[in-house]
């Protein structure tokens, strides 16, 4: 591999980032942005490591691909393992920490191939204290071909992280891949063709000097750190109906003797456990039986691990299914979540084009949405009493000052309209999940109006 004296090395070429958890299909593979002018850095010695490039990418409303800058940068800095273990599994990072960590090896044969497969410890350890395990494997010419590494994940526990190595070449004697593909949840999360490699470059200071934000970008965190989210609120919309704010809103609904609530993952688990908690508050003594998801997309999903706590059945899209029973049901041994403390099972409740909930006083339909091209499977929520649509990820309302009518009108408001008039729904009030701003009552008039209806 070259690694006598190899202190840093800079390679470049072109690539591509993949948008863990926004697949249109949670079937599919994550979705591709390129990424021209590829180069990455690594001072061994630090260790820190800098990439940088230009993306390409496609407005989800459609339109020309518009060039942004890239850059990942890590270094002392960053402590968390998420961003470390670029530095150690890359194939000279990776044996540099099998040489520090006391490594183990064993031989192994892995698709019929021969292979020595090295493992070992970093000191960096996981939120329960387990120190992350690192595993590669090494061929019959001592090359790198691939590296393991495991790293918490809110819908998949214990994801593995894999990157795989191929078609070596040879700088004075410095052995670097030309193909690069790391996956995560079993999709690419990144790749890249390598056109050369430098060991030990002159220019390491600059090669290290992140390039600067672009016009107008805000310079490092806020003085003091992130401000606290805001608490769970919520207000009565109608009888036995709440909508609950303070992030991602969510929709509570008191039925005889049960709550359901639409969109009761989204973010994070402590924003779960908020909207949980809110619910409870306002619909006293009874216990929330249905959490209804709006689509797979993670920040719609990342709490899942507190609804499954709970006791929630999850009601989602049948083809949700596969990818949801696969995804939660991996070991969550690094970071254990409230589904890991409880020991709880997800239990699923799927949903084809319909459902609904009544008990003969209170009622929801729960309505597939077609023809979307965010989201296959993406299903809203129908309170005909109170002539309320709840919805999420289809459409943001114009925002003051703005034009009325967006030229062209966004693809996500005429497919949203399309299928209320298929459904035949008496609407009037509308809930979205990611709140206009400002904050203000949405009715059909407003919605029709940026059609210009």
């Amino acid at each position: 591999m070259g690694l006598d004296g190899l202190s840093s090395i800079t390679y470049y070429g072109s690539g591509a980032n993949y948008n863990l958890g926004q697949n249109n299909n949670a079937n599919y593979p994550w979705p591709r942005v390129n990424v021209n002018d590829y180069r990455r850095t690594i001072d061994f010695t630090k260790p820190a490591l800098l990439s940088t490039g230009v993306t390409f990418a496609v407005p989800v409303t459609g339109g020309p691909a518009a060039p942004a800058p890239f850059t990942q940068n890590v270094g002392t800095t960053n402590p968390v393992w998420a961003q470390q273990l670029e530095v150690w599994v890359s194939p000279w990072g990776f044996l540099m920490g099998a040489q520090q960590n006391q490594a183990t090896a064993r031989s192994r044969t892995i698709g019929g191939q021969r292979l020595t497969e090295i493992s070992w410890n970093s000191p960096t350890k996981a939120p329960s204290g387990q120190a992350y395990k690192v595993v590669g494997y090494v061929n019959r010419d001592n090359l790198v071909t691939r590296v393991d590494t495991w790293l918490e994940h809110p819908i998949f526990g214990d994801m593995l992280v894999q990157t795989d190595y191929s078609d070596y070449r040879d700088n004075n004697g410095l052995k670097y891949p030309s193909a690069i593909v790391q996956t995560r949840g079993g999709w690419p999360t990144f790749d890249a063709q390598i056109l050369g490699a430098h060991a030990n470059p002159a220019n390491l200071t600059a090669l290290m000097t992140p390039p600067p934000p672009p016009a107008g970008a805000a310079v490092g965190p806020p003085p003091g750190g992130p401000p606290a989210p805001p608490a769970a609120a919520s207000e009565r919309l109608a009888n036995g109906v709440y909508r609950i704010t303070g992030g991602y809103v969510a929709l509570a609904v008191e039925f005889a003797d049960h709550i359901l609530i639409f969109e009761p993952a989204g973010q994070n688990e402590a924003r779960a456990q908020a909207i949980i908690a809110e619910a409870k508050r306002v619909i006293p003594g009874k216990p929330i039986r249905y959490g209804i998801l709006s689509h797979h997309h993670f920040d719609h999903t990342s709490g899942i691990g507190a609804v499954v706590a709970e006791g929630i059945t999850i009601v989602t899209h049948e083809v949700n299914r596969t990818f949801l029973e696969n995804a939660l049901s991996g070991t969550r041994e690094l970071a254990p979540d409230a589904m890991a403390r409880s020991g709880r099972k997800p239990v699923f409740e799927m949903v084809g084009d319909k459902r609904v909930f009544t008990d003969g006083t209170q009622t929801v339909e729960i309505h597939n949405i077609k023809g979307l091209p965010h989201a296959d499977g993406m299903l809203i929520a129908y309170i005909p009493s109170a002539r309320i649509v709840a919805y999420a990820d289809m459409f943001n309302l114009v925002a003051p000052g703005q034009p009325p009518v967006p030229n062209p009108p966004v693809i996500g408001t005429q497919v949203f309209v399309a299928n209320l008039e298929r459904l035949g729904l008496d609407w009037e009030n509308i809930i979205s999940v990611h709140a206009p701003n400002p904050d203000r009552p949405i009715t059909r008039r407003d919605i029709l109006a940026t059609l210009g209806r």
